[in-house]
């Protein structure tokens, strides 16, 4: 599967985006999808995943209440809106795919725990 990750822009300090993640190439519903961002100078860092059939989600601590993920599988696309933005959540936005179901945060929350990501889009909140 290939992905595209679009919706990345600049945005004042409580405004809010949403990304997406668009995927084409394989069966989209058989891969759970997560989001990942990278500040500058800062290691690449969980933000969200969403289990294959969208009914389960998963957070990092600092974008709980936030942010939400969710995914259409007719369209092949997974989302992250970002409400009260932060100027903390400035970083590139990478979307990732995994095969596997998963269950514990120490089997889904590393980069390496992916095979699959997208190209990036930039967010930029200023304050």
């Amino acid at each position: 599967v290939q992905l595209q990750a679009s919706g990345g822009g600049l945005v004042q300090a409580g405004g809010s985006l949403r990304l997406s993640c668009v995927a084409s190439g394989r069966t989209f519903s058989n891969y759970a999808m997560a989001w990942f961002r990278q500040a500058p100078g800062k290691e690449r860092e969980f933000v969200s995943r969403i289990r294959r059939r969208g009914v389960t989600t998963y957070y990092t601590d600092s974008v709980k209440g936030r942010f939400t993920i969710s995914r259409d599988n007719a369209k092949n696309t997974v989302y992250l809106h970002m409400n009260s933005l932060k100027p903390e959540d400035t970083a590139v936005y990478y979307c990732a795919a995994d095969e596997g179901e998963k269950y514990y945060y120490r089997d889904y929350a590393a980069p390496s725990d992916y095979s699959i990501w997208g190209q990036g889009t930039q967010v930029t909140v200023s304050s």
